[in-house]
């Protein structure tokens, strides 16, 4: 078992006010067992390498090393292998140098006898977190599954040799992490760690394209005030009808973009500021914050100044079956010069200037001798077909009447179906799988043409993902869009935005939702201030469908009909009555069998109730 990435982001945010001395010199003179009042031959420089080696070297790409101690500069997280020799000797010897014995020279090195002392006013009235030493040092070990941090504590202290007397500079309290899970299977991955750590090594290649990592949003549509934190790949928005799903993914929109999708958003007072703030994620720098202000006097929204990171390629699928794409590498001049919203029936026929569209596509991609992207969508399909109908197969293109083109087909177990013919679920899945593979094909194609690299981010909004669906591919569509990457490239992160109202689609992922990369988010109406918010909610296992239905996500009391709702409602409060009358339980009772099914759950409890108090069953 090893430390979870909660726990080890907790320690390295910690660890920011510890002076590097202490984290590396210290321990690594404390692990050597440095002699107290004499000196023995060893060279200061060799053993923090090596300590520096064996800890700081989190990216194996880089031969940089993860500095996560207190440093003037956001930047000088990261050092060189000339650290031990360079900066961190000369805190050695300036700094620090009257803690030692030293003869400059020879090797010879020990502490002085007043070592603990002089550490202690070095400290300035602060102490060392034991746990968050350790964590960061031993965050790569395999611990027992009944370790806990008392265990990881003693650890620390045995293994630098901690004495009595140098526990003075250490604290061992460790309630800042009793809420956090310490353990899990896997050991934390380079992967794992760019979640938080923003600046990346400068040896090796940044990453192209970013994610959504802030949103709030300022005296806008139904909103007063909101905002969100989404995680890096799935992200599911719930909440009533009227409160705002949909108005949030197209502010997103807007901030990834640069553009609205179609309809501007208007400032809900416009005595008052309107804004949308942001921040696009890359995985090389810190995430500046950018501003969209609306401008009262001209009606518009001010462009946003230059961002510090360009988005990835988007997909945007709308509730009313309409679609646009985005691709960071196309000239923006060139982008407000294309039909950006394409309707069904502009996937399926294409638009002149922008898209082939899928008929056309389908048959040129199925002649290609390299069958590539074909065999893409073709896997694509595969992945996300509903269940009951078996896989969603391309058959043989077939002429149909009044039309001159080919039109491809789709394997149905009753036949082959002309993809104009086939069912709405079915037409919107195409559809959706055919705009994602011909954007990451025509990104590759445009990085070609504008000498651009190809991103490795990929975003993706649906809204209300469940349209059109029976429940059965409801409960499917999800987790099989979350594996459609591994057909795309090896190296494309995809972040995706899900708005839904379907609890078959929450329970479809309750295997695969993963805290550490996904999240919830609920809207909800705030009737006292007459405002909508938004709130993170932690991801619960409900099992059945109905126990989704009255969790706080859908918020209903029963999972049954309004009736039988109110029904036993009433039931409840004759319950709580101590002499119910005859009559009520009577007429409740008569309520009740109009409504609930004969095994319905409320039976048993309400039938003793009733032959109580007088009612023959």
């Amino acid at each position: 078992m090893f430390f979870t990435l909660d726990v080890i982001e907790t320690s390295i945010k910690r660890l920011a006010a510890v002076h590097p001395f202490f984290g590396i010199t210290f321990l690594t003179c404390k692990q050597k067992k440095l002699p107290v009042g004499c000196t023995t031959d060893i060279s200061l420089n060799n053993i923090t390498k090596e300590h520096l080696d064996s800890i700081h070297k989190i990216c194996s790409e880089s031969s940089l090393y993860y500095q996560p101690f207190h440093s003037y500069s956001r930047n000088e997280k990261w050092v060189d292998s000339n650290y031990p020799s360079t900066e961190l000797q000369a805190i050695n010897t300036q700094s620090f140098q009257n803690v030692f014995l030293h003869d400059k020279e020879t090797a010879a090195l020990g502490w002085q006898d007043d070592y603990v002392k002089q550490l202690v006013q070095k400290l300035n009235g602060s102490k060392l977190s034991v746990i968050d030493l350790a964590i960061w040092i031993f965050k790569n070990k395999d611990w027992s599954e009944t370790t806990t941090l008392n265990d990881v504590s003693t650890f620390f202290i045995d293994y630098f040799n901690i004495t009595e007397a140098e526990k003075v500079l250490f604290s061992f309290d460790l309630s800042e992490y009793q809420s956090i899970q310490l353990l899990q299977d896997n050991c934390v991955s380079w992967s794992d760690y760019c979640r938080f750590i923003s600046i990346m090594p400068s040896d090796i290649s940044p990453a192209h394209g970013a994610i959504l990592s802030f949103l709030s949003l300022t005296n806008i549509g139904p909103v007063t005030y909101i905002e969100m934190s989404p995680n890096r790949r799935l992200n599911i928005i719930t909440g009533d009808n009227g409160l705002g799903k949909t108005f949030l993914l197209d502010a997103m929109w807007r901030a990834m973009t640069g553009m609205w999708a179609e309809n501007p958003a208007y400032p809900r007072n416009t005595e008052k500021k309107s804004e949308i703030t942001y921040c696009l994620a890359n995985g090389k720098n810190n995430p500046s914050p950018n501003n969209i202000i609306y401008d009262v006097h001209n009606g518009v929204w001010q462009r946003n100044k230059k961002s510090s990171a360009v988005s990835g390629i988007m997909i945007y699928a709308r509730v009313d079956g309409s679609y646009t794409t985005h691709d960071p590498v196309v000239p923006a001049d060139i982008v407000e010069k294309q039909n950006r919203i394409l309707s069904f029936n502009d996937v399926l026929n294409g638009v002149n200037g922008t898209i082939e569209g899928l008929i056309r596509d389908w048959v040129k991609w199925r002649m290609d001798i390299k069958k590539y992207p074909f065999n893409i969508l073709v896997n694509v399909l595969k992945e996300i077909s509903p269940p009951d109908m078996g896989e969603l197969q391309p058959g043989q293109p077939i002429r149909v009447p009044n039309e001159p083109r080919e039109i491809p087909t789709i394997i149905h177990p009753y036949g082959e179906i002309p993809i104009i013919h086939a069912s709405a679920g079915v037409k919107r899945i195409i559809s959706l799988a055919y705009l994602i593979v011909w954007t990451w094909h025509e990104h590759k194609e445009n990085a070609k043409l504008y000498k651009r690299p190809v991103t490795n981010r990929m975003v993706i909004i649906i809204d209300e993902i469940e349209a059109h669906l029976h429940p059965k591919w409801q409960r499917t569509i999800l987790p099989a869009l979350l594996d459609i990457q591994k057909y795309l490239s090896d190296e494309l992160d995809i972040q995706f935005f899900i708005s839904t109202h379907s609890p078959l689609v929450l329970a479809s992922v309750e295997t695969c939702f993963d805290q550490q990369t996904d999240q919830l988010f609920h809207l909800k109406q705030d009737h006292k201030n007459a405002t909508i918010e938004i709130s993170e909610e932690a991801f619960q296992v409900h099992g059945q469908i109905g126990s989704w239905l009255v969790s706080p996500i859908f918020e209903l009391k029963h999972a049954r009909s309004k009736e039988a709702e109110l029904a036993i409602e009433k039931a409840k409060s004759l319950q709580l009555q101590d002499s119910p009358k005859t009559i009520e339980v009577a007429s409740v009772h008569a309520e009740l069998l109009r409504c609930l099914s004969e095994t319905d759950s409320f039976w048993p409890r309400w039938i003793f109730f009733a032959e109580k108090n007088g009612v023959k069953i």
